[in-house]
């Protein structure tokens, strides 16, 4: 399930770096939302990461997506996804 519309520079960054549309679904259903800079933005933490792990049956499940459990999302007020990221540092909670 991904966002209800992407926004042309969303599209544009999935491509560029490699972010499987997968990964943005399972950061909708299982990422924590944190509300920043008058959007809202979607990370795997650790309760994120438990949950994901629990639905894909454990270590072994979450060792295939290891490469982009550092993806965050940027999803706007209109409910568009704006932009997609690999975090470089950790994303502090206002």
């Amino acid at each position: 399930m991904i966002a209800s519309t992407m926004t042309l520079h969303a599209q544009e960054r999935l491509q560029q770096r490699a972010i499987p549309p997968l990964v943005v679904g399972l950061l909708e259903t299982f990422g924590t939302s944190i509300r920043s800079s008058g959007a809202e933005h979607l990370v795997f933490d650790k309760s994120a990461l438990r949950r994901l792990r629990r639905h894909l049956g454990g270590e072994r499940g979450l060792r295939m997506i290891s490469p982009w459990l550092d993806v965050s999302a940027v999803i706007g007020d209109g409910g568009h996804l704006v932009t997609v990221t690999h975090r470089t540092r950790r994303f502090r909670r206002p």
